[in-house]
């Protein structure tokens, strides 16, 4: 947990690993197969087209994750739960701090693969 006093973020995300993913395998690949052959654009291309879904109506974020993400955190709908700083990897860190509770970040990328965050609270 955070430190008391410490502002904290609860956050959803869906998960697209790639071949240049730091662990290539998931829950929906665990001989990483698909991963190792995916590239980080082709990825990033997914998970536009998933957001866009979400953006325009079409989709919950919730549902998305739960059929796409790469995390284990897709049977929560992508819920990652409540963090604090330095809980995270930076990039995904930064971007989580940065929207308001409600908001869909665009493609975010770590050494885990590329995201797109919604800030719950």
């Amino acid at each position: 947990m955070a430190a008391t006093g410490e502002e904290t973020v609860r956050a959803s995300h869906i998960l697209i690993k790639h071949e240049g993913s730091r662990r290539k395998a998931s829950w929906k690949d665990p001989e990483g197969r698909v991963i190792s052959a995916t590239t980080r654009a082709d990825a990033a291309a997914r998970l536009g087209d998933l957001r866009a879904q979400i953006l325009a109506g079409r989709a919950s974020f919730a549902d998305l994750a739960a059929q796409h993400s790469d995390c284990s955190s897709a049977r929560r709908g992508g819920d990652l739960g409540t963090f604090g700083r330095r809980q995270m990897q930076k990039p995904f860190e930064d971007a989580t701090y940065a929207l308001k509770v409600g908001e869909i970040s665009d493609i975010i990328d770590t050494e885990s693969g590329v995201h797109i965050i919604l800030r719950t609270a």
